[in-house]
């Protein structure tokens, strides 16, 4: 079930007065509600599925308890083990056997040996990247003793399968999402106003900018052999604000609901292309999943601490494995290598920590130094997202090759989806106006005349979504 469909249009405004006027009288009758109706929304996609969630629930709530009240360490050990295998076990066969498995027939018929297939037909369970290290994070917090594992199965199973980021997240911590279902909740006009604002806003990113770019970035990459420099330059441009527009219009729309429901969810973007080298952008891009890794990848593995030459080895593992954690594809590691490269010059000038502020927070404008830092952050990233975005490596390597060969001919390419290459800029220049005037807001909508602000979205949405494609959320195949 799609946040952009008419079906959620009928299902959520169903379950927040069920959960308001019906449920209300007792917390656990709220939290069974909204486990039975995550339930609901899950199975819309495959019902089988839910097998696996329940039993991820199922392992990990025991796994939790049975370590709460484990004295020794070396139990605790193997039942973290336990949890770790099981998840990654999970996610690892539905996710990248035939990965693993073409990868390594490929390597040994590059040397002359050719060898049976074992692949198999395997459908990739829709939001197991994100429930699978959702539930991690609980068991590995109660492992280091930051938290206490829960009593309740409803509030635990509830946390792990809530809907509105069920699928592509924000990736919540148990520590701060899961109290919050022992609390009592009221409704509060500002969640309901911040709420309602926040889903028109990832509406509009989704509807207008995403799905409006989608059909030129679309065009483009698939017959990127035919174009010139300057039409494939504004594809990489359209994809990066294609992703941005999609997965952060997504999270937008969860935080929102879920702010309907009385529910606080993290921040998981915070304007990222306005960040003014690579270490801000990664603050700022998809914050869940980053802080995920720095807490319980990087900062184990030793983080800062030690020599350069440890340093730089965290560095590598935490951003190759982000882009593995992305799909079974060697164009999202190459993708994490990238960024890997772009970060590790700002460890080594010690410049990795340097913006921690807004961008033009002194002025209405930012200087010309911040245009220039911002626009090859840009760039850098762009490249990237070549990559991401390319089917095989082979193909990324190609089309940059046509697009550095600088071949503009002096004219706009006519694409196949019947327009000219450039007819999405001026949407894109409107979002980037939208943002940076509201760049220290949670979101644009939020302020005085949110009433005004969330109609004449709307009447945006109404004009210049006509003309885009609904799609599916890109980070649903993750």
């Amino acid at each position: 079930m799609l946040f952009n469909s008419i079906e959620f249009l009928i299902f959520l405004p169903t379950v927040f007065f069920l959960y308001w006027y019906v449920f209300n009288k007792k917390i656990g009758l709220q939290n069974a509600f909204i486990l039975i109706i995550s339930y609901v929304f899950y199975a819309w996609w495959d019902y089988r599925f839910l097998t696996l969630i329940m039993a991820s629930t199922l392992v990990d709530f025991f796994v939790a308890r049975a370590m709460e009240k484990a004295e020794s360490k070396k139990w605790r050990k193997l039942l973290l083990i336990i949890s770790l295998s099981f998840n990654l076990g999970l996610l690892g066969f539905f996710k990248y056997y035939n990965f693993f498995i073409e990868s390594w027939m490929e390597m040994w018929s590059n040397m002359g040996i050719e060898m049976q297939s074992y692949t198999l037909q395997i459908i990739l369970p829709v939001g197991i990247s994100f429930y699978t290290f959702q539930t991690l994070s609980y068991t590995l917090d109660v492992y280091k003793k930051k938290i206490k594992a829960t009593d309740s199965f409803i509030n635990f199973a509830a946390y792990v399968a809530f809907f509105p980021q069920l699928v592509a997240g924000p990736i919540e911590r148990a520590s701060s999402l899961l109290p919050q279902f022992g609390k009592k909740r009221k409704i509060e006009e500002d969640n309901m106003i911040d709420g309602l604002g926040l889903i028109i806003w990832g509406l509009f990113k989704k509807i207008v900018i995403a799905d409006s770019c989608a059909v030129y970035v679309n065009a483009i990459f698939d017959n990127y052999e035919n174009l010139n420099s300057l039409t494939l330059i504004l594809g990489a441009i359209y994809f990066a604000f294609q992703i941005y527009g999609d997965f952060s219009g997504y999270s937008d729309m969860a935080i929102g609901i879920a702010r309907l429901l009385g529910f606080k969810l993290m921040r998981n973007f915070a304007y990222p292309y306005f960040s003014r080298d690579i270490a801000e952008f990664w603050r700022r891009w998809h914050i869940s999943l980053s802080t995920w890794f720095r807490d319980y990848l990087y900062i184990p593995l030793g983080g800062s601490r030690g020599n350069k030459w440890f340093q730089l080895r965290n560095v590598l593992i935490i951003f190759l494995v982000s882009g593995f954690w992305h799909g079974a594809n060697w164009t999202f590691i190459v993708w994490g290598a990238l960024h890997a490269l772009y970060f590790i010059p700002l460890l080594l000038m010690g410049r990795n920590r340097k913006y921690l502020d807004t961008v033009g927070e002194n002025g209405v404008f930012p200087s010309l130094k911040e245009i220039a830092q911002m626009l090859l952050t840009f760039i850098l990233s762009c490249i990237a997202w070549v990559v991401f975005r390319a089917e095989t490596v082979a193909d990324a390597w190609n089309y940059f090759i046509r697009m550095f060969s600088f071949n503009f001919n002096g004219n706009l390419d006519y694409l196949s989806s019947e327009r000219y290459s450039v007819e999405a800029v001026p949407i894109i220049g409107l979002l980037v106006l939208i943002e940076w005037w509201s760049r220290n807001k949670e979101h644009p909508l939020k302020g005085r005349y949110y009433m005004t602000k969330i109609g004449l979205t709307l009447i945006l949405i109404l004009m210049l979504g006509v003309f885009s494609n609904t799609n599916d959320f890109i980070y649903f195949q993750f």
